[in-house]
């Protein structure tokens, strides 16, 4: 199939693929008896949980297209460059200091502000003497990470028991939203990150080809890199703040649907969003139902397809001397 017909395909596969997770349940796969009250609460909880799982699936797997674009780097995703660890450190001071309980957009604002820190950190250490090390890059994110799970884990270790169930959930990925209202301000705010990232497309497009030739053909290098950078790391910290830690789906994605439809960011910017969404609602049933009724945190799914997806990809860049 041609790649200008992809982008539909994924579009019309898009709401069939997520009526089917609402299917999926703690009793396995079932329609739901909409005629009592029961029935609809369930149906709704349900609904809100696929809405909230394609929402920070799309943001995580634009916000890899970005990073994989601007650093010219196929093993670039919000989790392994510590995006995804400084979000979450950020939004937990937030919920522990009580900000996040002040104002709605109080846990997203100093989610935004860590992960930017994080990536700012992780860029610098990665760079040598004006040149990227993609080595660098990656030993940077994962040391940057580690740093910011161990204050994490320092910061829980004090939190009253009572609590240390929920945040240990949601460090883990937990996609039943703590309110609607912050899912609906998370969904604009994502919405608008995405809408921002694909509008750039001619950019990323200059940009993942060299920064040299993004120059000479007219691109502002400096400022489209910051503007990119801005936007990959708003919608991953709103991802964050809303789910929760949850890797690899903007390694697995972009990967996977920039060979459907081509290098053209015009086009892959928003199949890699509907792909990413859909990928982890789809995570996200096999979660509930694989050891039903207990549920499995969406995270460890991701995981456990992405740590081999990352490890093979690791090992044909290298076989390409790639990586050298």
């Amino acid at each position: 199939m041609k790649a200008n017909k992809m982008p539909w395909l994924i579009l019309c596969a898009t709401p069939v693929l997520l009526a089917l997770c609402l299917l999926a349940g703690a009793s396995g796969f079932g329609f739901i008896q909409l005629s009592s009250d029961l029935g609809q609460a369930i149906f709704f909880l349900r609904l809100n949980r696929v809405l909230a799982a394609f929402v920070v699936g799309a943001a995580l797997s634009a916000a890899g297209v970005v990073l994989q674009a601007l650093l010219r780097n196929p093993l670039a995703e919000p989790y392994i460059l510590g995006v995804s660890s400084g979000s979450a450190l950020g939004a937990a001071i937030a919920i522990i200091s009580g900000t996040a309980s002040l104002t709605m957009a109080g846990m997203p604002i100093t989610a935004f502000i860590f992960g930017a820190a994080t990536l700012i950190t992780v860029y610098y250490l990665a760079n040598t003497a004006g040149r990227l090390s993609i080595y660098g890059l990656i030993l940077s994110g994962v040391i940057v990470s580690s740093i910011c799970s161990s204050i994490l884990m320092f910061i829980i270790s004090y939190m009253p028991i009572e609590g240390l169930h929920t945040i240990i959930w949601w460090m883990l990925g937990n996609l039943q939203a703590s309110s609607l209202p912050l899912l609906y301000i998370s969904a604009t705010i994502i919405l608008v990150g995405i809408l921002g990232i694909w509008i750039m497309n001619p950019e990323l497009n200059a940009l993942s080809i060299g920064h040299d030739t993004a120059h000479h053909v007219g691109i502002r290098t400096g400022p489209a890199i910051a503007t990119g950078l801005a936007l990959a790391t708003l919608i991953t910290a709103t991802a964050v703040s809303l789910a929760g830690l949850i890797g690899f789906v903007g390694l697995i994605v972009p990967h996977v649907v920039r060979n459907l439809t081509g290098p053209d960011h015009k086009r892959l910017v928003p199949s890699a969003a509907l792909a990413g969404g859909v990928f982890l609602a789809l995570c996200d049933a096999v979660a509930r139902t694989a050891l039903a009724p207990r549920e499995i945190p969406v995270g460890v799914i991701t995981a456990l397809i992405g740590g081999p997806f990352f490890l093979a990809i690791l090992r044909s860049r290298r076989k390409e001397g790639w990586l050298e």
